[in-house]
This record gives C-alpha cells, sequence and structure tokens, in this order.
C-alpha cells in the first residue's frame, strides 16, 4: 500500500511539473504579442480546411496501427488491426496526463486485448520512436536545403536589428539540439560509471532496448510494406500540417516546403515534456511561421501572431483527435478484453 501511494505521488508530481512546464512555454508564447489580434485569426480560421487535415490526422491513426502489426509478425503476434488502433488511441490520450506515458498504456492495452507480453510489444514502440526519429533527420536536412533562407534570415534580422520583441527566442532551437547533443554523449561515454544509479540504469536498460530494436528491424517479413506504411504516415503529418496553412488567408499562399518546415518544427516543439504539447507547440509555430514571414520580407510580429494563431488552430485540432479517439478507445478495449480473456478461459477449460 505505501508503495501504492509512493507511485501516485511520483505520477502526481510528474504531472505537475508538465503542467509547469506548459504554463511558462505558453506565457513565453504569448509575450510581446497582442492577444486580440491572434484570437482575430483564430476566429477568421475555414474550417473546411480544418476538417480535411483532421482526416490525414485519423488516416495517421489507422497506418500506424498497421504498420504496428507488421513489427509484431516477427515475433509471432497477428493482433487485430482495430485492436492497435484502439491501443494507440489509448497511449495518446495518456500522454496528455503524464509526458510519455502513453508508451506503457498502449502496451498495456495491446496485452489486454491480444494477450503480446507488454515487455515485448514496448520494445516494437521503441522501434518505431527510432524510425521516426530518422525520418525527422531525413526532413530536418530537407528543410535545411530548401527553406534555409528562413533559418538564416531569422537569425540575420535578430542579431543585425537587434530587434528586443525577439526575446531570445533565436536560441530556442539551437539551445534544444546542442542540449541534446551533449546530453547524449555524455550519457554514453559515462555509462560504466553510473549504471549503479536506479535511475540512470533504467535509462541505460531503454538505450539498450532501442539498440536492440535498430537490429529488429531487420527480421521483419514484410520490410518493403512497413517503409510504405512509414512513407504514409509521414505524408499523413506532412499534409494534416500543410492543410491548415490555407486555413488562414496570412499563411494561404505558403510553398510545400513551408509546410515542410512548419511540420519539423512543430514535431521539434512536442518533444519538449509539457502536458499535451501545450505552451511548447504554439511557442515552435510562433518562431516558425514568424521565420518565414521574414524570409519573404513581411512583418515580423504580424508574422509572430499568425504563427500563434496556427499553432492554437493546429494544436486544437490534434487534441480534439486525441481526446475523440482516445475516450472511445475505452469501450472498445473494454470489449475486446472481455472477449479475450473469455476465450482463454474457454480454452483452459
Amino acid at each position: 500500500m505505501a508503495g501504492f501511494f509512493v507511485v501516485q505521488r511520483k505520477s502526481l508530481l510528474t504531472l505537475l511539473v508538465s503542467i509547469l512546464i506548459a504554463g511558462v512555454f505558453m506565457w513565453w508564447a504569448l509575450q510581446g504579442l497582442d492577444v486580440n489580434a491572434v484570437s482575430g485569426y483564430f476566429i477568421q480560421a475555414d474550417l473546411r480546411y480544418v476538417l480535411l487535415a483532421a482526416f490525414f490526422g485519423l488516416l495517421a491513426y489507422w497506418l500506424r496501427a498497421v504498420r504496428w502489426n507488421i513489427l509484431l509478425e516477427p515475433m509471432g503476434y497477428k493482433v487485430k488491426s482495430t485492436n492497435a488502433l484502439w491501443s494507440i488511441s489509448f497511449g495518446y490520450l495518456m500522454n496528455l496526463t503524464i509526458p510519455r506515458s502513453g508508451e506503457i498504456a498502449r502496451a498495456t492495452a495491446l496485452y489486454g486485448t491480444d494477450k503480446v507480453p507488454a515487455d515485448r510489444s514496448f520494445g516494437t514502440i521503441i522501434l518505431e520512436r527510432v524510425v521516426d526519429l530518422l525520418c525527422m533527420v531525413v526532413f530536418l536536412v530537407l528543410v535545411l536545403v530548401f527553406r534555409y533562407e528562413a533559418i538564416f534570415s531569422f537569425y540575420k534580422y535578430a542579431n543585425v536589428e537587434r530587434n528586443p520583441n525577439i526575446g531570445g527566442l533565436q536560441w530556442f532551437i539551437p539551445a534544444v539540439l546542442v542540449g541534446a547533443l551533449l546530453g547524449g554523449i555524455v550519457f554514453i561515454w559515462f555509462r560504466n560509471r553510473f549504471t549503479n544509479i536506479p535511475i540512470l540504469g533504467k535509462l541505460y536498460a531503454l538505450y539498450d532496448g532501442v539498440m536492440d530494436g535498430l537490429t529488429a528491424i531487420a527480421r521483419l517479413k514484410r520490410p518493403i510494406m512497413f517503409v510504405i506504411y512509414t512513407i504514409a504516415i509521414w505524408v499523413c503529418y506532412f499534409l494534416a500540417s500543410y492543410i491548415v496553412c490555407f486555413s488562414l488567408p496570412q499563411t494561404s499562399d505558403f510553398q510545400l516546403a513551408d509546410g515542410l518546415f512548419l511540420l519539423v518544427v512543430g514535431t521539434l516543439g512536442m518533444i519538449i515534456p509539457a502536458s499535451g504539447g501545450i505552451g511548447a507547440f504554439h511557442l515552435a509555430m510562433k518562431i516558425g511561421v514568424g521565420a518565414l514571414f521574414i524570409s519573404q520580407g513581411k512583418d515580423m510580429h504580424e508574422g509572430f501572431a499568425v504563427g500563434l494563431a496556427y499553432g492554437f488552430i493546429s494544436h486544437t485540432l490534434q487534441l480534439f483527435l486525441f481526446l475523440l479517439m482516445g475516450f472511445l478507445s475505452i469501450p472498445f478495449l473494454a470489449k475486446a478484453r472481455n472477449s479475450a480473456n473469455l476465450q482463454q478461459s474457454q480454452f483452459q477449460e
């Protein structure tokens, strides 16, 4: 009983910290902006494009479910795609409470419906994250090739003009990237010295699982289909991100490369352990659209306001899908779990 309360306190503390982080980033995103102007942009959004973006967002759910089945096949498991879909949806819902808790919830949910051991399915989830990271690296390279002027013009404006309204935003993305790189180097270099520390021991075990997952991809029975589904998933992510641009007159002239730029920036924002990506995603969109406006010779202040409005539209859409699919998953998972338990009991008899 005492251990239960310790776990609950840790979960509550993690939740409070993630909410605090979200609040700080939201406060940062709103700095120097006219809230009425931002809300004005938000209200005038064309919902037809938002609904079309929602379609591709939902399609990505289904594609992820089918791709997950491909990852489970080498281990001898064939799960229902619907059960995989609802497990993924439930995991996304849990991520709104405690960041990254959804991965565990997703693996646990699949065990309840298809009796796939949680540790084995969790390994495939880690592999998915590695593949997604590799896709992000590819997109980042493409952005550096096709939209480097947006990045450099933003820094040039910040440093040459020394505009106080930027407030250190030009260092946000480099700080995240450099911090992650240095942290990774220290993490790997000193692993032999810190394995006795419990929390670091768990992190190193997770790291080893990721490395094992990279080699596990070679055992796929349908590698070509896995690649096709992976590309399709990220195409859906891109379309869901880019189509939202057409909902606002101020971003309706953005090109495909601009949409790719926003996808990369938004994904970097979602990496921040803020509750549901709140605040961090909005700040990332403020920076991203602001950078594109500067590179196009437009007003930076308008770009920041439009970017924040875009962030509210896109994030609200994501949040709606998380809640809709997450709450729908609960009764469907319960029904599938009861059916699986009944079949198991009948088999034992």
